[in-house]
């Protein structure tokens, strides 16, 4: 009995990401989707590693009649800090941050680590039905005082029907709104606004839903 326990276990622990690696393909579980993003987030002189990866647990997973097969997990995010010795080492791991997909919308999600060592999340939302809307997001965080903090979000929508173009940029350091029209289809002025935010208390990774 106990010979079993422990090769569930070691099942089990294959599926997940590994606390430490040197490499992305040490911490990532074999035939999991990933992206991966290398810079110095805590600027300590050492290269870090945020990893964006997909599982494939077969409970989440859909084939449709034609055999296209649908991956309905949602993404992880997980940062590693760098190490002395080479490794990277679990700092935290985000497993509710984005909303899964659907048969009818998808999320697409890029990583970025900045000359700045500020971390860039990009999303994509795209509905193949009940909406003529794509949304597209980038949120910029920043690591201070133990933690990431967003410091700024870029909303874009485009009707795709229509080609109308909305962009608002949010500034968390100068608590200012950009917002800019324009359209895809016809040749026209942008029209540009902006506006003060009301000051509050710096958003932490993990708050909310992307």
């Amino acid at each position: 009995m106990s010979i079993i326990l422990c090769l569930c276990a070691i099942s089990m622990n294959a599926q997940t990401l590994k606390q430490q690696g040197a490499s992305v393909e040490q911490i990532v579980p074999e035939g999991w989707e990933h992206k991966e993003a290398i810079g110095d987030l805590n600027k300590d002189g050492i290269k870090d590693l945020v990893v964006l990866a997909k599982p494939n647990f077969k409970e989440n997973m859909k084939t449709r009649d034609d055999g296209y097969e649908y991956n309905f997990n949602p993404y992880i995010l997980a940062i590693y800090f760098g190490q002395e010795d080479g490794n990277h080492k679990l700092w935290k791991q985000y497993e509710e941050l984005f909303e899964p997909d659907s048969e009818y919308s998808s999320v697409d999600v890029d990583i970025e680590i900045t000359e700045r060592g500020t971390l860039n999340i990009d999303t994509e939302f795209f509905a193949s039905a009940g909406g003529w809307s794509t949304d597209m997001t980038r949120y910029t965080y920043r690591y201070q005082n133990g933690d990431f903090y967003l410091i700024g979000k870029e909303s874009t929508e485009l009707i795709r029907n229509s080609g109308e173009i909305t962009t608002v940029s949010e500034n968390y350091l100068t608590w200012k709104r950009q917002t800019i029209k324009d359209n895809a289809f016809e040749d026209v002025v942008k029209k540009e606004t902006w506006s003060k935010l009301t000051k509050q208390p710096l958003e932490k990774l993990g708050d909310n839903e992307l």
